[in-house]
């Protein structure tokens, strides 16, 4: 009598494009994960697949931020360019907080919400000398 073969859902069912399971192919992406407490923030940049919770595990930490200026008024931000540059030539999308600060560091093209911020800053900054005059 020959052996009942049981087939598995995720063995028959492939994405419309064909190739490996869901898992397989979802979607990666570089975004902050907010650690710290509630009035000290410091986030990790990190590879997670697009559709988790930020609090869920992830592929690889490749950096992080602390956007508190510290007693020398810096805020420090650290990147491992070799791991990003290895999962953006995979075809990871950044988000744009993340790509701000990869073009602030100069590893990418300045990304247009930083002189759209920077004008802003200027024109607050003219409204508030005239205002001290």
């Amino acid at each position: 009598m020959a052996a009942k073969r049981i087939i598995h859902w995720r063995n028959v069912i492939k994405p419309a494009s064909g190739g490996a399971s869901y898992k397989d192919d979802s979607k990666k992406i570089i975004r902050f994960v907010r650690m710290g407490c509630a009035n000290r923030p410091f986030f990790h940049i990190v590879v997670a697949e697009q559709r988790t919770d930020q609090h869920m595990p992830v592929i690889e930490q490749v950096g992080s931020y602390d956007p508190l200026p510290n007693e020398r008024n810096q805020k420090l931000v650290a990147f491992n360019f070799e791991r990003i540059q290895h999962w953006l030539a995979r075809g990871v999308n950044l988000t744009d907080p993340v790509a701000e600060l990869l073009g602030l560091s100069g590893y990418l093209p300045i990304h247009p919400r930083t002189y759209m911020t920077a004008w802003r800053n200027r024109i607050k900054a003219k409204e508030e000398s005239k205002e001290k005059n």
